[in-house]
């Protein structure tokens, strides 16, 4: 993937990785730690502080998603104010006896806190109810805890509420869970809301985005987190908010940009791809793109929760960074994901520092997220060592991937065994690669049993392969029917890989097309292959438009030469790609123009290439200026090569030369070649020349 951006920044944050990275192994990173949650832990959490019910629930705090669902009754405590209240409180104040049971629930000391919380709830306090319900189902008394969630629910306690709701849905009454979910929610609770939002999203409900957007907004990270990855499934289903696709090997929201964490490509047959990343979609992968639409909202919210300390949130707001180009501030945002332990953004920053040309670095991310079981770092680790020549460490790494379940191991060991000419090693990799999924260790399967005569065994493999999305293999089984002149399938899958952008593929429906006088068609596919980097696909869409108009004339005295036209450019992209036809086409087209400079230029590069017209037609221009013992070199080496009418050139020069001998063996030479109306020619010269020997 090429990206832009601040190269010398990148290179940077890899010098610093290099400084720091022992530093940062040790790093609690406490700010973070605190606060990283998976969706099981946090749908896990229980309900946060509240203030008394006199001063009504507040906003949980930051340490909400950690707290056991204690209501909170101050702020602050001191030990001049914990006093107060215990002196209050051993005097009968209801407040206190709160303030107070709930301090002592917090610190752990429950039996201590559960008088004060009994004598609260007696004399009606809400929150020391919620509390004392907490209390109860620490000590395992969950049904207990209950009966006081739901008298504490009655009494307006929002804690409560979510607390009762998770206490029902833990027992499967999923409606009884929903009520007092929504009784949470519905009063502003965000951890009410998003656990009301997680129900709903369980059974597939639409409602629960509206849930997740009301955590969100009150500072609940894991909802910031999760409805951006709402968002981004979306903007999948929506061609008009889609974006940033990475390619036919993945869908959007699916997984990290496009990553090659694999070998080299070892030549394992016609149409094998390079390695990439694994067949299938990764779970819970991010998506980039541009900041728009409901991708754009997608990012706000991966922000509020990376800046919170969510680290999946950090990871796929990189990601959108990076495939946008901004690959400052992904690098930051992939850092500090890292350094909380998410494997994926280690993985993502080395390839990050890789592309901007700090392999050091990378190296060092990819083997501590490789040693944290990411198999795609495994891989990348695999294919360094690899292209190093380090095979022994490469074939480590990749075993290593492989047991990480990331089936690009087996596959890319299989190329590495190809590579040394190991080729049972090969099939036996390729085989298990194919048979976990991976469709382009199918094709490649299937090549190599095609090398080894075994058609038969690899047709399967390259359907299999075909079938599950392979361009290549589909391209292949176009190349297999062919072989066996079974025409109408063959074009099928060329087609079927053209459709995909296989270049290879629309030069051959091209062909096919142009073969049954289709002519529209078949230049829609020639310029799809042409745009694609084929010559021969440049240089027949060339003669489809060339056969649509007049041949142009010289110039007239004093006009302008013309322009070229976009059959000539089709020709001259040919040709500077060293299509021999195409060379020897441009120098016609520019000798026509009188532009015989250029019209020489491309016959002597034809020539020089192998190709006896372009010798020919370089040996009549330089006789036309007076050149002809050079020009009788090319002709002889145009003749030599099967060229008729050179070998007739090369009988009429000798003859003006009155080298009668040669003139009769070049005559004989050119008879042999024809074509008809050259043989008849030279053999009237012949007859002449024979007749002048024996005279």
């Amino acid at each position: 993937m090429v990206f832009m951006g601040d190269r010398a920044t990148l290179l940077e944050t890899g010098r610093f990785v290099q400084r720091r990275v022992h530093e940062m192994e040790n790093m609690a990173d406490a700010a973070f730690a605190a606060h990283v949650t998976d969706d099981a832990e946090a749908v896990q959490a229980v309900q946060a502080f509240e203030n008394d019910g006199t001063a009504g629930d507040t906003e949980p705090s930051r340490n909400a998603e950690s707290t056991e669902g204690i209501e909170n009754t101050e702020s602050t405590e001191t030990a001049e104010s914990e006093a107060r209240h215990r002196r209050a409180a051993d005097a009968g104040d209801t407040a206190s006896m709160s303030v107070l049971g709930a301090l002592l629930l917090r610190r752990g000391d429950l039996n201590g806190a559960e008088p004060y919380l009994r004598a609260a709830t007696a004399d009606g306090d809400r929150a020391a109810a919620n509390n004392l319900g907490v209390l109860l189902h620490q000590r395992g008394y969950a049904d207990e805890a209950a009966g006081w969630w739901r008298i504490a629910a009655v009494a307006g306690s929002a804690a409560a509420a979510h607390a009762l709701g998770r206490h029902y849905r833990e027992r499967g009454d999923e409606p009884g869970a929903e009520y007092w979910l929504r009784q949470s929610a519905e009063q502003g609770h965000a951890l009410g809301a998003y656990a009301l939002a997680d129900l709903l999203e369980h059974r597939s409900d639409v409602g629960a985005e509206r849930w997740l957007r009301a955590a969100a907004e009150q500072g609940h990270r894991e909802a910031a987190y999760r409805l951006a990855r709402t968002l981004e499934s979306k903007a999948a289903d929506d061609p008009h908010d889609a974006f940033g696709r990475p390619g036919a090997d993945a869908g959007l929201g699916t997984g990290l940009p496009a990553r090659s964490g694999a070998a080299d490509d070892t030549g394992t047959g016609t149409g094998a791809r390079k390695a990439g990343r694994a067949d299938g979609p990764k779970d819970d992968g991010p998506v980039a793109g541009p900041a728009a639409g409901r991708i754009g909202e997608a990012e706000q919210w991966y922000r509020q929760a990376a800046a919170r300390g969510h680290r999946r949130a950090a990871l796929h707001l990189g990601a959108i960074l990076e495939q946008r180009g901004e690959l400052k501030e992904a690098g930051r945002w992939y850092l500090t994901s890292a350094k909380s332990g998410e494997a994926r953004a280690a993985c993502a920053l080395g390839f990050l520092l890789r592309d901007a040309g700090d392999e050091e670095s990378a190296a060092v991310w990819w083997l501590r997220a490789a040693q944290e079981g990411d198999g795609n770092a495994a891989n990348a680790l695999g294919a360094l060592h690899a292209a190093r020549g380090e095979q022994q460490t490469a074939e480590r790494w990749y075993r290593a991937a492989m047991d990480a379940g990331d089936v690009n191991g087996a596959y890319n060991l299989g190329l590495l065994c190809a590579a040394q000419d190991r080729t049972p090693q090969a099939e036996q990799w390729y085989r298990r690669a194919a048979y976990a999924g991976h469709r382009e260790a199918a094709n490649a399967l299937a090549v190599l049993l095609l090398q080894a005569g075994d058609a038969t065994g690899a047709q399967p493999w390259f359907s299999k392969a075909a079938e599950a999305g392979s361009v290549d293999a589909a391209f292949n089984l176009g190349i297999l029917h062919a072989g066996r002149d079974e025409d109408r399938v063959a074009l099928t899958w060329y087609e079927r890989a053209a459709a995909a952008g296989h270049t290879e593929a629309a030069l051959q429906v091209g062909m096919a097309l142009l073969h049954h006088g289709e002519e529209q068609e078949a230049e829609r596919h020639l310029r799809c292959a042409a745009g694609g980097g084929s010559a021969e696909a440049a240089f027949r869409l060339a003669g489809v438009l060339d056969s649509r108009q007049p041949p142009p004339g010289p110039p007239g005295l004093g006009e302008p030469m013309p322009e070229k036209t976009e059959c000539e450019a089709w020709y001259e992209r040919a040709a500077e790609q060293g299509h021999r036809r195409a060379q020897v086409r441009v120098g016609m087209l520019a000798a026509a123009r009188g532009d015989l400079e250029s019209a020489a230029r491309w016959y002597r590069e034809a020539a020089e290439s192998g190709s006896r017209n372009g010798a020919f037609n370089l040996g009549l221009l330089l006789a036309r200026e007076g050149s002809e013992r050079e020009a009788a070199l090319w002709w002889s080496r145009a003749a030599n090569d099967g060229h008729g009418r050179a070998a007739l050139r090369l009988a009429l020069l000798a003859a003006r030369r009155g080298e009668l001998t040669e003139g009769q063996r070049w005559c004989a030479r050119a008879v042999e070649l024809g074509p008809a109306e050259v043989a008849e020619r030279a053999a009237r010269l012949r007859e002449a020349l024979h007749q002048e020997l024996t005279a």
